[in-house]
């Protein structure tokens, strides 16, 4: 029997083991000057406006997407924990809240990546026509590469 915290039916979840200290992979994350090369499916390039990482603060960027679409959005940072997690509201259509946790294991990082949507059917919606499941999978794949090339490079 479900119950009425049961939010299964609209949630993406995917965890990942990066080979990267959570320093870095920490400041990849909450700087616009490596978030943006890293960041959204494969194809996709962004313009960070404003990336203010505290409590209410905002995050406005365009993700431009390889056939030319632009795609505005804004997330409102809720919840900083330095080196441990992050909760921003995507407060532009589709309507989510995503926490990212960090676990440092040794010299690399347990990302946990959590994204909860307002209803199933709009999970649906965003899952189906935008893929969102697959480009969470590629957006990790592309932030494991980018810490690759940054250490490699160090």
């Amino acid at each position: 029997m479900e119950g009425k915290n049961d939010t299964a039916d609209r949630e993406l979840r995917l965890s990942r083991l990066l080979n990267a200290p959570v320093e870095l992979v920490w400041e990849v994350w909450t700087n616009p000057h490596h978030i943006k090369n890293w960041w959204g499916p494969n194809g996709f390039t962004n313009t960070i406006s404003q990336m203010e990482v505290k409590e209410n603060g905002n995050w406005v960027l365009v993700m431009h997407g390889p056939d030319g679409t632009d795609y505005k959005n804004h997330s409102v940072f809720k919840e900083i924990i330095p080196l441990q997690k992050l909760v921003y509201e995507h407060v532009s259509g589709p309507k989510f809240l995503a926490t990212i946790s960090f676990e440092a294991v040794g010299n690399q990082t347990r990302v946990n990546w959590h994204m909860l949507f307002e209803s199933k059917e709009q999970f649906i919606q965003v899952v189906k026509t935008f893929k969102a499941d697959e480009g969470l999978r590629q957006n990790i794949e592309k932030l494991d590469k980018y810490l690759a090339g940054l250490l490699s490079a160090a």
